[in-house]
This record gives structure tokens, sequence and C-alpha cells, in this order.
């Protein structure tokens, strides 16, 4: 069994084996309802992918995306401007989350958010997988620029909801 099909088992997700798999995970000093909730926040969003200048274009343009809501994203990567939509397809409060594109270049991409509370301190794992299109030429991207690209976006994004969530910033985004 390859490791892309032993995470998919171990995290109960259905990956097939050509997609690429980015695990982060974040631990937090704060509650998990905040953590959870920063990371559902259209205008965090914003503010953690300032460099790629995302935007929020359409569906949920600011505020918290809900379950089976919608958000269409304006952003440049790798020197190009694209636009991704997502909806959110499952959600368990102040436990997990997913998001799923439903319209963007990518051949498939989900976006599953785990968050477990110790305390007052909070796991937070992300699990990015997505496929490039195109076939052979998708997956030489994959691996030589999309992977390292898409990993250093995640951590950081992820290190903005820590900074955040660890000071008094938050409440700005989110209420108490």
């Amino acid at each position: 069994m390859a490791v892309n099909d032993t995470l998919c088992l171990s995290l109960n997700a259905t990956c097939p084996p050509q997609m690429t798999i980015i695990r982060i995970q974040t631990i937090i000093d704060a509650p998990v309802r905040r953590c959870f909730n920063l990371s559902r926040s259209i205008d965090v969003h914003m503010v953690s992918t300032a460099r790629t200048h995302e935007r929020a274009i359409a569906g949920v343009t600011s505020g918290l995306i809900g379950l089976h809501e919608t958000v269409t994203w304006r952003a440049k990567h790798l020197g190009f401007y694209q636009q991704l939509t997502v909806a959110i397809t499952a959600m368990e409060e102040d436990r997990y989350f997913k998001d799923t594109m439903v319209k963007g270049i990518f051949k498939s991409l989900e976006h599953e958010h785990y968050y477990d509370a110790s305390g007052n301190t909070t796991v937070m794992t992300d699990v990015l997988s997505f496929e490039a299109p195109f076939g052979l030429l998708g997956i030489m991207a994959e691996k030589l620029l999309l992977h390292r690209h898409m990993k250093r976006f995640l951590t950081a994004r992820n290190n903005v909801i820590k900074k955040l969530a660890e000071s008094d910033a938050w409440r700005k985004y989110i209420d108490a």
C-alpha cells in the first residue's frame, strides 16, 4: 500500500493514489472554537493570503462561511490570476470541515480541516489533496511546483490564524 493510500485510509478519506496530499499540523494556544471560526472566516483568509492578492468575489464574501455555502476566490498563483470556487461540503462544529472545489483550474481539490482540543490548546490539522489537469504534464507540475507552492501557501495561512488566535486580534474577525 502506498503512503497516500495509508493516509487516506487513516483519515477516512477516499483519495486516488495519483493525488498529491499535503498534511500540516499547527499547534495553537487558543480554544478550539476560536481556531475553528478563524479558519472559516473569509476576512481572515484574505489577510492570510495577501501575498497572492486573494479576494472573495462571489458567494460568501465576508464573515464566516458555513455548510453548503460557496465562495469564489480570485488570486494570483505562480504568476497567473485564477478563479476557484469551493463549497463547504461537510462540517462538524468545532471539530471538522471540508471545502471542495466545484470550479477551478485543478482536476480536483479537497481541503479538510481537523481540530482537536486539549485544554486551552488546539491541534489544527490541514489535509489538502489535489490533482492537476493535463495528465502527465500535470503530474510533473504537481511534483516540481505545486506541492511546494501549496505547502508554503497553507503554512503561511496557518501562521496567520495562529498569530490571530493567540492574541486579542481575533476579536476583529469573530464574536466571542
